[in-house]
């Protein structure tokens, strides 16, 4: 998304209303494609399927929530397996299950910054119906988490989880290309669970209070949010504690799908920042990366895997885990345990 599209799809205003016909014709397509998976013979899967996305495009914290459900459910005696997609990997062959030394040209950053992180095992294929097939004939894990698959209708799911970013919210409230929705926002009343990733009020167990968010309205909406844990160098793998980061002058690269909240984040850490953002997946090259002897160069965990053959001595990467509350967590496993018979689409 470049930043000019960004500017209008979250700013106020429709600009670009003048392409209202095409997000006509983009609903009436997404909507045939879901009614067309939904009408199909009941496929089922013997074990649950958790369903992380969003309804807007860009970053909103997906694979971090992803990373920590993974925490969650197998600290509740599950084995959980993520499936995606694999934006940007260009493998021979698909299935493709992911190790943390998995080449992102092959997989995607996102599949193996989350091999990495979340230590399971990671199942990347365009059509997730196959990679769910291919965890399951493997006997890799006894539930499935589909990262990014919202809009993945053919793969049957029992838990669905939509993510926002609080900040930015749904934007003008007009679907691609006049604004920011890949689905409109009735399409939350069908799914389980809304997070709100940062800026929203929240009462003491974690729930967002509707009033702080008048155009995202839910039963169930918790906030998360994204806590630098440590600076970890890319070459030497020396840590740090993200604080040191304080006073000190910084390059910021950014090829996420919200590079702002990235940039911002080191700014809180009271770092001197120069923002350089880039498209989100973009292939980084090393010209890419300059700074300055008397800057550190500082990246997110997605851009290091990618940078991590040539990146010089003083590139870094910051690490951050969602928090999320317990009313949610707790939400969640009784929903899973109570899956007791196969998900069905």
């Amino acid at each position: 998304m470049t930043s000019v599209v960004e500017r209008f799809w979250y700013g106020k205003g429709r600009p670009l209303t003048i392409l209202a016909p095409l997000s006509w014709l983009y609903r009436a397509i997404a909507e045939s494609k879901r009614r067309k998976a939904l009408n199909m013979h009941a496929r089922t899967l013997p074990v649950p399927v958790v369903v992380v996305g969003n309804i807007t495009a860009g970053g909103t914290g997906k694979s971090p929530l992803t990373a920590w459900l993974v925490d969650e459910i197998r600290a509740a005696g599950w084995r959980p397996v993520i499936l995606s997609r694999g934006y940007g990997g260009k493998a021979s062959g698909y299935p493709l299950l992911v190790t943390e030394n998995t080449l992102p040209s092959l997989a995607g950053d996102e599949p193996v910054m989350l091999a990495q992180a979340a230590r399971v095992p990671v199942v990347v294929d365009p059509d997730r119906c196959r990679g769910a097939a291919f965890a399951l004939d493997n006997a890799l894990g006894d539930v499935l988490i589909s990262d990014d698959g919202l809009q993945h209708y053919r793969l049957p799911r029992d838990i669905e989880l939509a993510v926002f970013d609080g900040a930015r919210g749904i934007g003008n409230g007009a679907l691609i290309p006049v604004g920011p929705l890949r689905e409109p926002v009735s399409r939350l009343e069908s799914v389980d669970f809304v997070i709100v990733n940062g800026a929203a009020p929240a009462d003491e167990q974690g729930r967002v209070l509707q009033q702080g968010l008048a155009d995202i309205s839910h039963p169930h909406m918790y906030t998360m949010n994204l806590v630098p844990t440590r600076l970890v160098n890319l070459k030497s793998g020396e840590n740090r504690t993200p604080e040191s980061l304080q006073g000190k002058r910084v390059r910021a690269v950014a090829g996420i799908g919200n590079p702002g909240r990235f940039f911002d984040t080191l700014r809180g850490l009271g770092a001197e920042v120069t923002a350089v953002p880039f498209p989100d997946h973009h292939h980084f090259r090393l010209e890419d990366l300059g700074a300055d002897s008397d800057q550190m160069l500082v990246m997110t965990a997605k851009d290091g895997v990618k940078c991590r053959g040539f990146a010089p001595n003083n590139s870094w990467v910051l690490y951050v885990e969602a928090k999320l509350p317990k009313a949610f967590s707790e939400a969640v496993l009784e929903k899973l345990r109570a899956c007791s018979g196969p998900s069905t689409s």
